[in-house]
């Protein structure tokens, strides 16, 4: 799959958000290694630290689903924002958890630009061990 077919997935899905107090929807295209897409969207809840995030929606599916560390190829983030809209902090490690530091994630913007970089350019001091 193409960077514009999976930015593309993630535009279509955004519009099933669960946004009523933001009205920010965002949405999220996770591409497998096998091929398979899996979609994910932002869902609020009054209590906002209980709101989950559309990356994290789609990797916790795709966990759900069977797929393992290391089985994710790219993802792509869209929102309808004047800028390129990246992934949160917290989003950002639980990527780095199960994705490896070249998989590409796409950013996109309300103009249907694409920014292109690497999880490691993302989040360069992602924590990935933990001593004890």
């Amino acid at each position: 799959m193409n960077k514009e077919l999976l930015v593309e997935s993630a535009r279509q899905i955004k519009g099933n958000a669960y946004v009523p107090y933001s009205h920010f929807p965002v949405g999220a295209a996770l591409l497998l290694k096998d091929g398979e897409v899996i979609n994910g969207v932002n869902v609020e809840n009054v209590s906002l630290g209980a709101t989950n995030c559309a990356e994290r929606t789609a990797i916790f599916t795709a966990v759900a689903k069977g797929y393992k560390k290391g089985d994710f190829q790219a993802v792509a983030v869209s929102g309808d924002t004047e800028d390129f809209l990246p992934p949160c902090s917290i989003c950002r490690q639980v990527l780095a958890e199960f994705c490896s530091p070249d998989m590409l994630v796409y950013l996109t913007n309300r103009n249907k630009e694409i920014k292109e970089l690497t999880l490691k350019e993302l989040l360069p001091y992602a924590f990935t061990d933990l001593d004890m």
